[in-house]
């Protein structure tokens, strides 16, 4: 199963961005049933969890609550990163990860640059 992040980039402080994470090859009633996770990796620290989106559950991380929201288009097969106020710890790579059912698949993580 390959996750397909995107819509990482460059942007002004406060500014917005929406990442994208495509899994076109997953069965559309497998994909209805996984849970999908948004995590962050600033430059020199480890991946932080910041979103979770699982059957109608979300989660958020202190540092972004408020500010980003996760959702997903089932038929689409997508899940969404709406990052709002974005702030320049906000940089570095996001990555989307699927796990339940005894999977565990990461995307290869889209870059985001915050500037001040």
């Amino acid at each position: 199963v390959q996750l397909q992040a995107s819509g990482g980039g460059l942007v002004q402080t406060g500014g917005s961005l929406r990442l994208s994470c495509t899994v076109p090859r997953m069965i559309l009633s497998t994909f209805w049933g996984t849970t999908f996770d948004w995590y962050h990796q600033a430059p020199g620290n480890q991946r932080e969890l910041i979103a979770t989106s699982s059957d109608g559950y979300t989660y958020y991380g202190d540092s972004v609550k408020g500010r980003f929201t996760i959702s997903r288009d089932n038929n689409k097969k997508t899940v969404y990163l709406q990052m709002n106020s974005l702030k320049t710890e906000d940089t570095g790579t996001y990555f989307c990860h699927a796990r339940g059912s005894g999977m565990d698949y990461w995307g290869k993580g889209t870059q985001v640059t915050v500037s001040s």
